[in-house]
């Protein structure tokens, strides 16, 4: 079964300072169809104007993963981190037993354009970790979390998997499915065929049932789509 999440459905949230499109309910945006779908709690698809940003709060027993699509964020944390994410990089912070902190948009002139996911965690409490990397924009899969490492990824706290897929144009990936297991995707970049459905920009499909999918790039450019693994 695929069911779609379409972008102009997606709740939305305009304070000024932050305009912000919620995939699921999120603060003042309420929804009971839309609480999430597996572990996957929240996607927030986030632009931050010029000289502003997240005023220091806090976090508990929560996996967050930001990904910087247009600018850089600066970010503060109570566990000493102070770090700058330009465009293309993921951040994970996992926030175990509490942390405090800060994501800013230094830039005089440019916006800030970022996803923010939030991924409850199989286990509460515990230390606080803070991860960022680039993984770059390489054809086909790449493991940018995992609950074991594996190829390099950022290490997470819950048996869940997120993949960034870049697919040529006219290009297609058939994608297996474990038994038991869900996929969540999220169009970032251009648009895609889900089996016989369509996504572009912002929408995303919620999967189960299925032994496979196939992905396909019907468009004349580059496209990027993040692809959750879920329980």
């Amino acid at each position: 079964m695929i069911r779609l999440r379409r972008s102009n459905e997606r709740g939305r949230a305009n304070h000024g300072w932050l305009e912000s499109q919620h995939t699921f309910s999120f603060a003042n945006y309420y929804d009971p169809q839309q609480m999430g779908f597996s572990v996957l709690r929240v996607i927030n698809d986030d632009l931050v104007h010029p000289q502003a940003g997240f005023d220091t709060h806090g976090h508990k027993d929560m996996e967050i993963i930001s990904f910087v699509l247009e600018g850089a964020i600066e970010h503060k944390d109570s566990e000493g981190n102070v770090q700058t994410l330009p465009a293309g990089e993921f951040q994970l912070m996992s926030a175990g037993k509490g942390i405090y902190h800060s994501e800013y948009n230094p830039s005089s002139s440019e916006a800030l354009k970022f996803l923010q996911i939030w991924i409850e965690p199989n286990s509460a409490g515990g230390e606080p970790s803070y991860q960022q990397n680039d993984f770059g924009k390489e054809v086909g899969l790449t493991t940018i979390a995992s609950p074991n490492g594996k190829d390099d990824s950022m290490l997470i706290k819950q048996d869940a998997t997120l993949y960034q897929l870049v697919l040529e144009a006219n290009s297609e990936i058939k994608l297996q499915i474990e038994s038991g297991r869900r996929v969540y995707l999220h169009q970032v970049v251009g648009s895609l065929a889900v089996n016989d459905a369509a996504l572009v920009q912002g929408d995303g499909a919620k999967v189960s049932n299925e032994s496979s999918v196939t992905l396909i790039n019907t468009t004349q450019q580059r496209i990027t789509t993040l692809i959750f693994d879920l329980p």
